[in-house]
């Protein structure tokens, strides 16, 4: 099993690689008990927003890791990959800006990640 932050690291990595725009990771552990990382990205279209998800969940069955939940695949408008202690939302750019989860979460601790 990866540690936390090489998991983070290779989610936000992989949403990069997909040309997800203005990913941030949060940590949350301190907030709820649901995770103790956010991680948030968007896509400028539901086909862009389902290839980000797509290759996310690539990317990690490399380490033999799979999602617990994955919500929003079908509409590709907010799509949820849930890692039990990291959860990614990549959202279209309209939905982010609608839901605004870094506001509601204005709180946590954003972490920075290195882009390779």
């Amino acid at each position: 099993m990866l540690e936390d932050d090489k998991m983070v690291q290779i989610i936000a990595e992989a949403c990069l690689d997909e040309k997800a725009q203005d990913v941030v990771v949060l940590d949350v552990s301190e907030l709820t008990v649901i995770a103790d990382y956010f991680i948030i990205a968007s896509g400028k279209s539901t086909i862009q927003v389902n290839s980000i998800v797509d290759y996310v969940e690539e990317t990690l069955k490399e380490y033999d890791i799979h999602p617990i939940r994955r919500e929003g695949h079908q509409q590709g408008v907010w799509v949820v990959l849930d890692y039990d202690f990291i959860i990614l939302h990549v959202f279209r750019s309209e939905e982010r800006d609608y839901y605004n989860l870094e506001n509601l979460w204005g709180d946590a601790r954003r972490i920075e990640f290195e882009t390779v």
